[in-house]
């Protein structure tokens, strides 16, 4: 009987070191890729969050810009600035320039500001 169990321990703990050897073998490169490429999304979305964040941020503390009518979306560094308020064309330029100033941006779009 002592030697069964001495024998399936041994069979069990080979199976076991063979089965890792494979997985190992099977993805040695595939995940380390996969990561790098989730990591470069994953710091592009909080990038662009941040941006977000910041430009409407900025636009809500400016005296005499209508932050909370403004709607502020970035994809990319690119931010994009929209309203359902007409606006100034003052009021464009001043909150274009605002967002221009945020560190990452990359352009800015104020095509979906309506203006007065």
């Amino acid at each position: 009987m002592k030697k069964f169990a001495i024998a399936a321990a041994t069979a069990t703990a080979l199976t076991l070191t063979m089965a890792n050897a494979a997985f190992a073998q099977q993805s040695t490169q595939a995940p380390m890729t996969l990561a790098a490429g989730e990591v470069t999304k994953a710091k592009e979305a909080t990038s662009d969050t941040w941006i977000t964040t910041k430009v409407k941020a900025d636009l809500m503390t400016e005296k005499g810009v209508p932050g909370s009518d403004i709607k502020v979306e970035t994809n990319k560094g690119v931010v994009s600035l929209s309203s359902d308020v007409a606006i100034t064309d003052a009021q464009k330029e001043m909150a274009v320039a605002i967002a221009k100033k945020i560190k990452g941006v990359q352009a800015v779009s104020a095509d979906g500001l309506k203006s007065e």
